[in-house]
């Protein structure tokens, strides 16, 4: 069978030869000829088995049979995904496939400038591949409409959920012409799952893609009891066999992430950091430079467990067990890509037996025992000297608190018609301080913390309310004789105000301690579209 017997339009299947690709997978043979019907799907298939090519691929000959285009504004199918590095995937493996095709491509997600993703919708696009997160930023600030859309593709739902996705997902579907064609693709089809498909799918065609070989039978695994102190040697021996072409290490923080990279570096050996916590920019010149090759060790916490996907990646290390085993089987399937096999070698620490019988018990499988190198101790000395000489001391590892489930994080609720946003949205610190999942800062009750200008903190830090100024430029109450404060800081008498600081209606002054904290400029006008 090859693309065109599909039904697939000349320009596509000469896209896909461009590519290479001339057989398609089990799960295109089966969703592609679906979805050219226009029917809503649910599929079911790990990562590795194509779907991005399933959904895709005949989604974009719909668009181009509908013969419209994009408003400003606008977008005619959108893709939402859990991960920047997964919507940057999904984004160019889309602009290859439309190469001989007119379809405008664009990504939004947090940790880019904002600017440019209103730049890149202000003409309309044909294809959105989105994090929720930016998204619904970007729609309150009016840079996105969803009204005229077409296609809807949920990828990787039940990643989704595990990061707490699942109100932002409902709110945007809140937002969506009821007359569209949804697409939703998981991994795994457990109870919520199914409800949730439930919601956003009319009569549903089900495509479940059973591997020949599940990742865990695919990949070589084998643990190593050793200390947590000892596991930091223990990688710098694994790292030095030649025989590893790239390799992925797992850690379960951001702080042991670019911890392992410098005590790396200390020995000579080179390796990039991926993880929440770092910029946009510094996300992918790390990825870059690991599919280029030129660095062969990048080390990551599970955001990259599914949102990575290079060729080539002979080890997955597991430097701490994740303390969730479907993520375990999610991380060793990096290196067991398109049918390739792989190695997957963790590092067992006393405390982390509870979650190594976890993993046996989810992949059903006795992961094989390798004992410690025989000149272990020896070499563990030599390899601390020699970074001691290089970088100094080792920094203090981070204690690390016992870790149950990870639990949904509660949903953020609208901004109030007319209510004042900060230019660009979002955190006011950037993305990059966000947690992993691209959440929004929240109060203590969960809501959606607004951003504030500098007047409204210090006004907060000083434990005032910030009069509101109503239409017409006077402060509140000054119709009652009360004249607005002053800007500076000085103690000078004012209208209405006795020299030694009391009002005129008996009440006490307000506090001068940090000048102008008092006065409220008005709210900040939204940005026009």
């Amino acid at each position: 069978m090859s693309f065109s017997t599909l039904g697939l339009a000349e320009p596509l299947v000469r896209a896909l030869e461009a590519k290479g690709y001339t057989q398609p997978t089990p799960i295109q043979q089966q969703a592609i000829p679906t979805l050219l019907q226009g029917r809503d799907l649910l599929g079911i298939a790990q990562t590795g088995t194509g779907k991005t090519a399933a959904f895709v691929l005949p989604s974009l000959q719909r668009l181009d049979e509908a013969g419209k285009r994009p408003l400003p504004y606008h977008c005619r199918m959108l893709v939402l995904t859990p991960t920047r590095e997964l919507a940057t995937q999904i984004a160019d493996n889309a602009r290859d496939y439309a190469k001989f095709s007119r379809f405008a491509v664009a990504t939004v997600f947090g940790g880019t400038s904002i600017n440019k993703n209103r730049q890149d919708m202000a003409r309309g696009v044909d294809l959105l591949v989105a994090t929720p997160g930016r998204l619904i930023d970007l729609i309150e600030q009016r840079y996105v409409n969803l009204s005229m859309l077409e296609i809807l593709v949920l990828d990787e739902a039940d990643q989704m959920l595990d990061l707490g996705f699942i109100h932002a997902l409902r709110r945007i579907v809140t937002l969506l012409p009821k007359q569209r064609q949804s697409l939703f693709f998981s991994a795994t089809m457990p109870k919520t799952i199914r409800t949730l498909a439930d919601q956003f799918l009319t009569d549903p065609a089900t495509v479940a893609i059973k591997p020949a070989a599940t990742t865990a039978e695919r990949v070589d695994q084998f643990v190593t009891f050793v200390g947590q102190k000892e596991k930091q040697a223990l990688l710098t021996i694994k790292l030095g066999d030649p025989g590893i072409e790239r390799a992925l290490v797992f850690t379960r923080t951001k702080h042991g992430a670019d911890r392992v990279v410098k005590l790396l570096g200390g020995n000579g050996i080179a390796a990039h950091a991926i993880h929440g916590n770092k910029s946009q920019p510094q996300r992918e010149r790390a990825l870059a430079a690991f599919k280029s090759g030129q660095v062969r060790v990048l080390v990551a916490t599970d955001i990259a467990a599914r949102g990575i996907d290079v060729s080539g990646v002979s080890h997955v290390f597991n430097f701490e067990l994740p303390n969730v085993p479907e993520q375990y089987v999610h991380r060793i399937g990096r290196t067991a890509r398109a049918g390739a096999s792989g190695v997957a070698i963790s590092f067992c620490a006393d405390d982390e037996r509870p979650y190594l019988r976890d993993i046996e018990r989810v992949t059903r499988q006795k992961v094989t025992i390798e004992p410690l190198p025989a000149d272990f101790v020896a070499r563990s000395h030599e390899i601390q000297a020699t970074r001691k000489k290089a970088i100094g001391a080792d920094p203090a590892p981070r204690e690390d608190r016992e870790r149950g489930p990870r639990r949904p994080r509660a949903t953020h609720k609208a901004v109030p018609a007319g209510g004042a946003r900060r230019p660009g949205g979002g955190n006011r610190h950037g993305d990059a301080r966000r947690p992993e999942g691209e959440q929004p800062r929240r109060d203590a009750h969960g809501d959606r913390r607004p951003n504030r200008s500098g007047e409204a903190r210090a006004a907060a830090h000083d434990g005032q309310r910030q009069p509101q100024r109503p239409q017409g430029g006077r402060p509140a109450g000054a119709q009652d004789g009360q004249h607005k404060p002053h800007r500076g800081g000085d103690n000078r008498p004012q209208g209405g105000q006795h020299a030694d600081g009391r009002r005129n209606d008996g009440q006490p002054a307000r506090d001068r301690r940090r000048p102008g904290a008092n006065h409220h400029r008005g709210q900040r006008r939204p940005q026009a579209v």
